[in-house]
C-alpha cells in the first residue's frame, strides 16, 4: 500500500506538470477581429494591434530611464498571452511588429501559422528578453508607403534598457520581390537594409534576405548567426562588430555597386576612446560561410567586393575557418591588426583574370603600424597570399593560380571547390590547429593526413560517421532557400582607409539584465557549437511530448509501471 501511495503521488506530480505547457493563442487579419479572444475561432485580427493592446503578460523596468540598477516588475498582469505561450499568425498583413519593454521570464513565440504567409512591414525588438520570431515574411513593400528603414531590429536602448535572448529564424526578408528595373539610384536610395541586432545572446537563423542594403548587422555579443542566405546586396553582407559571436554556414551572393561603399562579403571594425581602430573585437569564429561576388557575370552594376575585409583593429582571438571565397578582388581574406588569431582550411579564389585581384589571405599590421602577434595562417588554398614578416605562422599553404582552378576543384566555374581525386592539395595538410570537419561536417582526416582548404576530398564509396552536414551546398543555389527611428548602421562605415561611423547613438553597452542571473561568464563562449540559452531551436519551453491517450509520455510509462507493479504476485 506505501509503494501504491508513493505511486499514485509522483503521478498526480507527473500530471499536473503535464499540464502546465504554453497556450496557442491565434491572429487573422482576414476573419479576426481586436474583439477576439485570441483563440483559434475568435482570433485577434493583427500582430501589430495585439501588442499595442498590452495582451502580453510580462515585465519591465520599474522606471526609466534604465540604470544598473533597474529591477524588473509586473508589466500588464492580467495580460492573457503569458511566458511560454506561442501567438501564431495567420496569412495577410499585420503591420509594424513593435515590441519594447517585454522583459519575458521565458520564450514567447510569434510564429507562421503551419501553411500560412503572415506580412509585415518591419519588426522591432527593443529592450526586451525571451522572444522567438520564426516564420514571418518582412517587406516595405507590403506596407501602403514604402520605406527603406530597416526591416528587422533587435535594439539595446540607453533609455528603455537592453536586449537580450532574441531568435529570429526562418524569415523571409526583401526590399522588393524584383529589382531587376532598378537603376544604380534605385539601389542606392530604396534599398532597405536587412537585419541590425545589438544586446546580447541574440540568434539569427536560416532567415533568407534578398534585394537589400546591407545584409546582417550584428553589434550583439555572445551571438549566433548561421544558415542564413544574402542574395543581391548594395552594401556588405555581413557585419560583425560584437564579441564572442560565431557567423557559420552562411551564404553571401551577388554584390551591387551602386555607390561609394567599399562592398565586403562580411566587415568587422573596433571602435575605442580614440574611435574607429582603436578598440578591438574579441573571439569571434567564421566558419562554413560561402561568400561569391557575382553569379552573373552580365550582373548590372557587377563590382568588386572584398570578401572578409578587416581594417581597423584590433581583433583578438578570432578563428576563421572552413570559408569559400570567391571573389573579383585583393582582399580575399585580410585582417589589419590581429592578436592570436587563426586563418586555417580555408579556399579562396578569383572570379576572373582582371584587376584587382587575385585575393589574397592577409594578416598585417595595424594601421597605427602595431605588428600582428599570435597569429597562424595553415592549410589553406588561396590565389595569393601577403602576410606580414613578424608575429605571423604561416605554413601548409597551397598557392592555386587562376590556369590551375581545374586542377584542384571540381567545377570552379559553378562554384564546385570540393577537390579532385588528383589534386595536389590532398593529404598535404597540417593537424595542429585544423578544424575537427570541413565546411559539410566530414570529419579530418579522411586519408592519412589533412586536405587543403574547406573541402575534404572523400573516397567514393565512403561511408561517414561524422555529424550532419552543414545546410550548406557547394554552388551558389544550393544553399537553404530563402521600424522606423530604430539605430541605423548603414550611414556610414569604415572604408579601407579606416574611416567609419562613431559608435551608435543612443545605445547601450551590453550589460547583462539585473535579476537574470546572467552574469560576465556568458559572454566568454568561444566554442565551435551553438550557443546554449541562446532561445532557438525546437523546444520553446512550453510544449511536452503527449502520447496515445492525451497524457504526457513520462505519465504514461508511470502508469505502464504502476500496472506492473501492482501485477507483480507477493512473496
Amino acid at each position: 500500500m506505501r509503494a501504491l501511495l508513493a505511486a499514485s503521488t509522483l503521478l498526480a506530480l507527473v500530471l499536473v506538470a503535464g499540464t502546465a505547457r504554453g497556450k496557442d493563442f491565434f491572429v487573422d487579419p482576414a476573419s479576426g477581429a481586436p474583439t477576439g479572444d485570441g483563440s483559434s475561432a475568435k482570433p485577434w485580427r493583427t500582430i501589430e494591434e495585439v501588442i499595442a493592446a498590452n495582451l502580453v503578460s510580462t515585465q519591465n523596468w520599474a522606471s526609466l530611464p534604465y540604470t544598473a540598477s533597474s529591477t524588473l516588475v509586473a508589466k500588464n498582469p492580467n495580460g492573457p498571452i503569458k511566458a511560454g505561450d506561442t501567438i501564431y499568425l495567420r496569412s495577410g498583413y499585420h503591420g509594424a511588429l513593435s515590441i519594447t519593454g517585454h522583459y519575458n521570464t521565458a520564450n514567447i513565440t510569434i510564429a507562421a501559422q503551419a501553411g500560412h504567409a503572415p506580412k509585415l512591414k518591419s519588426v522591432l525588438v527593443r529592450s526586451s528578453a525571451n522572444w522567438i520570431l520564426r516564420g514571418l515574411l518582412v517587406s516595405p513593400e507590403y506596407a501602403p508607403t514604402y520605406s527603406n528603414a530597416t526591416m528587422v531590429s533587435v535594439e539595446n536602448h540607453n533609455w528603455s534598457g537592453p536586449v537580450e535572448k532574441v531568435t529570429v529564424e526562418d524569415c523571409e526578408l526583401r526590399s522588393v520581390a524584383d529589382a531587376s528595373k532598378w537603376t544604380a539610384a534605385d539601389w542606392d536610395q530604396k534599398s532597405a537594409t536587412g537585419i541590425s541586432a545589438s544586446g546580447k545572446q541574440i540568434t539569427l537563423r536560416r532567415n533568407k534576405l534578398k534585394n537589400v542594403n546591407f545584409g546582417i548587422s550584428v553589434t550583439a555579443t555572445s551571438s549566433l548567426v548561421e544558415q542564413n542566405v544574402v542574395d543581391s546586396f548594395a552594401g556588405d553582407g555581413l557585419r560583425g562588430l560584437g564579441d564572442y559571436t560565431v557567423f557559420q554556414y552562411n551564404t553571401v551572393k551577388n554584390c551591387y555597386a551602386v555607390n561609394a561603399n567599399h562592398d565586403d562579403g562580411f566587415q568587422s571594425w573596433s571602435t575605442g576612446p580614440g574611435g574607429v581602430g582603436t578598440g578591438t573585437v574579441t573571439g569571434v569564429v567564421l566558419r562554413g560561410n560561402l561568400i561569391i561576388n557575382y553569379e552573373d557575370p552580365n550582373q548590372p552594376f557587377r563590382g568588386t567586393l572584398q570578401g572578409i575585409g578587416m581594417f581597423d583593429g584590433t581583433f583578438v582571438d578570432w578563428v576563421i575557418e572552413n570559408n569559400v571565397i570567391i571573389t573579383d578582388h585583393w582582399h580575399g581574406i585580410t585582417l589589419l591588426g590581429a592578436k592570436n588569431c587563426r586563418v586555417v582550411n580555408n579556399t579562396v579564389i578569383d572570379q576572373n583574370t582582371a584587376s584587382p585581384g587575385p585575393p589574397w589571405i592577409q594578416i598585417g599590421a595595424h594601421k597605427d603600424g602595431t605588428a600582428p602577434t599570435g597569429c597562424t595562417v595553415r592549410n589553406n588554398l588561396t590565389t595569393a597570399l601577403n602576410n606580414a614578416k613578424t608575429g605571423v605562422t604561416e605554413d601548409h599553404n597551397l598557392i592555386v593560380t587562376m590556369a590551375g582552378l581545374g586542377t584542384h576543384f571540381v567545377n570552379a566555374g559553378a562554384f564546385d571547390l570540393h577537390l579532385k581525386a588528383t589534386s595536389p592539395a590532398i593529404d598535404q595538410g597540417s593537424p595542429t590547429l585544423a578544424p575537427a570537419t570541413d565546411l559539410e561536417g566530414t570529419p579530418r582526416p579522411q586519408g592519412v593526413g589533412i586536405d587543403l582548404g574547406a573541402y575534404e576530398w572523400v573516397k567514393p564509396g565512403t561511408k561517414l560517421d561524422g555529424g550532419p552536414k552543414a545546410d550548406v551546398g557547394t554552388k551558389a543555389d544550393a544553399a537553404p532557400p530563402k521600424g522606423d527611428g530604430a539605430p541605423k548602421l548603414d550611414a556610414a562605415k569604415p572604408k579601407g582607409d579606416g574611416s567609419g561611423p562613431a559608435a551608435e547613438g543612443g545605445l547601450l553597452t551590453d550589460a547583462p539584465l539585473v535579476g537574470d542571473g546572467a552574469g560576465a561568464g556568458d559572454r566568454g563562449r568561444t566554442d565551435r557549437g551553438a550557443l546554449a540559452g541562446d532561445g532557438g531551436g525546437a523546444s520553446d519551453g512550453c510544449n511536452c511530448r503527449v502520447g496515445a491517450a492525451g497524457l504526457p509520455t513520462s505519465a504514461l510509462l508511470l502508469l505502464l509501471g504502476l500496472a506492473l507493479a501492482l501485477r507483480r504476485p507477493r512473496r
